[in-house]
């Protein structure tokens, strides 16, 4: 009876596609949320890619601070990847499908990058911290080998804990249905569509995921609060005021990124309600990753002054290949 019980499983389980219900099924919304997301997935490429240029070709934005910054822009541009492209051609679409390996990926590095941004959030307010609390040991103890080893670890931490909760969750049976209530695939979703008991994959959401996340959440907080200890103790006015304004904005944006992810994973599934929890990931996996390059990047003067004096050489290279150019024609 098991046997032939684990048989009919195995059937029910042999699915070759899913059908995504999206975020609306109003065309004529799903057009207007087509142009914004197109929009924000521009802004999103590229302020990424102009953060990690750059950082790369600037000689003066050569520190840890910025190593950090560029593997944010890096992750950011990877983790909006994993799920806005298929977005804007599902809206353009009537059935809106995903193959079962394409959903498999889809899970697997959209969990795996989300994961990498919660521990290179936390290694960079440790970088802040050692930076504004311990600035006579800052190059000492940040040097660039601390950094890349800090940067792998992020990496493996996140690749790891993605593969986990990916094996657990296609492991089980998906037999209640092939319409995944959300816009992309996720855990929450996929457990749903299980019949079998799915308890041992919220406990791995729980152990694995919390740890992940609440882990980077709470040393993010304690180097915050150690930073505006010490910011606390600056003599001018101004000094402090600057300092605190720069904390405040990044502090909300972590704030905001790690409550969402939060409120999606490390809560009762008693609670979900999958009609409404599918919005939520739109803030920290698409708006969030926009917002980065200008809350912790351009809003810096150092990045603006290296901006300018690359546009500066671009306008000079150009006037100059010009000039070049008009006097081989008079020559010929």
């Amino acid at each position: 009876m098991r046997l032939m019980r684990w048989a009919k499983e195995r059937e029910q389980t042999e699915i070759t596609e899913f059908t995504l219900l999206g975020l609306t099924n109003d065309p004529m919304v799903e057009l207007i949320l087509f142009v914004f997301f197109l929009v924000v997935y521009i802004v999103t490429l590229l302020g990424n890619s102009l953060m990690i240029i750059t950082i790369t070709l600037s000689s003066t934005l050569q520190s840890p601070m910025y190593f950090f910054l560029r593997s944010l822009s890096m992750v950011d541009i990877s983790f909006t990847s994993s799920t806005v492209p298929k977005l804007l051609l599902d809206f353009l679409s009537e059935v809106k499908r995903i193959s079962f390996t394409g959903c498999v990926a889809q899970l697997y590095l959209f969990i795996s990058f989300g994961g990498i941004e919660c521990v290179l959030l936390a290694a960079m307010a440790g970088d802040r911290y050692v930076a504004i609390c311990m600035p006579l040991r800052y190059k000492e103890v940040m040097s660039w080998k601390v950094c890349v080893v800090l940067t792998v670890a992020c990496w493996i931490i996140g690749l790891l804990n993605s593969l986990v909760h990916t094996v657990f969750t296609f492991h089980l049976p998906f037999c209640k249905s092939e319409a995944i209530n959300h816009f992309f695939c996720d855990i929450p979703a996929l457990l749903s569509l299980s019949c079998a008991d799915t308890r041992a994959n919220e406990l791995v959401v729980y152990i694995a995921g919390g740890s992940v996340i609440l882990g980077s959440f709470v040393i993010t907080l304690l180097s915050y609060i150690f930073i505006v200890l010490t910011i606390i103790q600056i003599k001018t006015s101004s000094g402090r005021l600057k300092a605190f304004s720069t904390c405040a904005s990044h502090l909300t944006v972590v704030t905001l990124f790690f409550g969402t992810i939060v409120f999606t994973y490390i809560r009762p599934t008693s609670t979900y309600s999958l009609d409404q929890d599918r919005v939520v990931p739109v803030l920290y996996g698409i708006i969030i990753p926009m917002l980065n390059p200008i809350i912790y990047s351009f809003r810096n003067k150092e990045v603006q002054g290296a901006i300018r004096k690359a546009i500066l050489r671009k306008l000079r290279l150009t006037i100059l290949n010009n000039n070049l150019a008009k006097s081989k024609n008079n020559n010929t």
